[in-house]
């Protein structure tokens, strides 16, 4: 297939489903109508206008990005720590970050945040299609994303966790933007092990920043948050599907959902005099990568599995909370959707925080917190049939 044309392998692959395909462009033709769009602004359908355009946008480039990479030989072969059992495509990612990037460009001006998330989610993009590409080693990954960062910080995408009138909290507030950002783009790249895992994840993220940011006002940030959501949807019918998928993120995927989501979570302001809401209503949104990531890194640590960063930085092993829920008899997409139920009960948790009253938000954490406890619980048990 590594010979073959990337026009040829769409026609043929098109040519399975030229109803669909037809069905596909018309859509994207009629949303892409200036008075349709105006006419879904005016009539209050904005968020899913955005939802549906990106969403299309995606569904249409996979093929195309697919194409390139069998024509290229880009693909992910099967190996002792993957579940594929045949060579899979890669480069998914490109597609969903056009399809962000195409609904950004033609519906949004961009405020000053919104340019550094867009310049460090692209170096995060063009970083991990090389390494799909090349496969960088891993400290190089990590100082490109380091950049990527950097860059957004440079355009005042900052945290305000450590109050004003604390000694050097400027730096400190920097600090914890730079390490946050790095942290939720690995946490997804370490959970894209599984079909329809990281886009999912991605998915159901987006809808609750959009919710949250509806519940507070940020009316941007909520149609910012629907491009991500319609985006990662429209991937998942070629990751996400009976049969296995035809496609993967790929790690320029998996970061871009990351490091977006991270930056949206950074962008927001989501309680005006109330900095534990302000704290955990992002942090239980993306409860599911911060927390395997965490566990994950603990557990090898405690276990003598790594010694130092750079062992850490390499270390690739099957103990993520997906794999753990294999081991523990679930099938592969029942532990995908075990850990989408329970990304969505952390969301709806964040919620809830809302306009909580102080004793109802220790409640609502301390429901959280028996959730991720239950969760830990049940990756010991995975570990321990792992071995």
């Amino acid at each position: 297939m590594s010979g073959e044309a990337p026009a040829l392998e769409i026609a043929r692959e098109r040519a399975t489903t030229p109803g669909l395909a037809v069905a596909e462009l018309a859509v994207a033709a009629v949303l892409l109508t200036p008075s349709v769009r105006q006419w879904c602004y005016a009539a209050g359908l904005a968020w899913p206008y955005l939802v549906a355009l990106a969403f299309v946008v995606a569904l249409l480039g996979v093929p195309v990005v697919r194409a390139w990479a069998l024509w290229r030989g880009v693909l992910d072969r099967p190996s002792g720590r993957k579940i594929h059992a045949v060579p899979t495509p890669l480069l998914g990612g490109a597609a969903v970050y056009v399809a962000f990037a195409f609904t950004v460009l033609t519906n949004f001006s961009f405020s000053r945040p919104l340019k550094g998330v867009a310049v460090g989610a692209s170096l995060v993009v063009a970083l991990g299609i090389i390494d799909d590409v090349f496969d960088l080693p891993a400290p190089v990954k990590l100082a490109g994303q380091i950049v990527a960062a950097a860059a957004a910080i440079a355009y005042d995408v900052s945290l305000h966790v450590v109050p004003m009138a604390w000694p050097a909290s400027g730096p400190a507030n920097l600090v914890l933007t730079l390490l946050f950002l790095v942290a939720v783009t690995n946490a997804l790249q370490f959970l894209d092990g599984m079909d329809g895992l990281a886009a999912g994840l991605g998915a159901i993220a987006g809808i609750f920043f959009s919710v949250s940011a509806l519940q507070t006002n940020q009316i941007y940030l909520m149609y910012l948050s629907a491009a991500l959501v319609g985006a990662c949807l429209g991937f998942l019918p070629y990751n996400f599907r009976p049969g296995g998928a035809r496609i993967f993120l790929g790690d320029s995927g998996a970061s871009f959902i990351g490091f977006t989501l991270a930056g949206l979570a950074v962008m927001g302001e989501w309680a005006e005099n109330n900095p534990v809401v302000a704290l955990f209503t992002p942090t239980l949104i993306l409860g599911v990568p911060l927390f395997d990531i965490a566990f994950v890194s603990v557990a090898r640590v405690l276990q003598g599995k790594v010694h130092s960063v750079r062992e850490w930085l390499a270390y690739v092993g099957r103990d993520h909370i997906h794999h753990r829920f294999e081991a523990m008899g679930f099938s592969k997409r029942e532990s995908v959707l075990l850990i989408f139920f329970i990304s969505s009960v952390l969301g709806l948790s964040a919620m809830l925080l809302e306009h909580a009253t102080p004793r109802e938000a220790i409640l609502v954490l301390l429901q959280a917190a028996c959730v991720l406890a239950l969760v830990a619980l049940l990756e010991g048990i995975g570990r321990g049939r792992t071995g």
